[in-house]
């Protein structure tokens, strides 16, 4: 039985990931000694640039087969 894949699921992904990377720089600036604010502005402006271009990174490995392994239907 073959599946799609909606547009709807790469949106989830992408901004679950997000939450996770942005969580993860904010922390990191912290620890390399930004201020509170400074850590914040840079977490929050590559939220948004990277989910856009993880969104269409993400729609473009969907268009190829590399590495995705197909079983065969059996029409019994």
């Amino acid at each position: 039985m073959a599946h799609e894949i909606s547009r709807k699921r790469h949106l989830a992904k992408t901004i679950t990931w997000r939450i996770i990377a942005s969580t993860t720089t904010f922390l990191l600036a912290k620890l390399f000694g930004l201020s509170l604010d400074k850590a914040l502005y840079v977490a929050a402006t590559e939220f948004f640039f990277k989910m856009i271009f993880y969104y269409y990174h993400e729609r473009a490995w969907y268009k190829f087969n590399f590495g995705v392994k197909h079983k065969r239907e059996n029409n019994e």
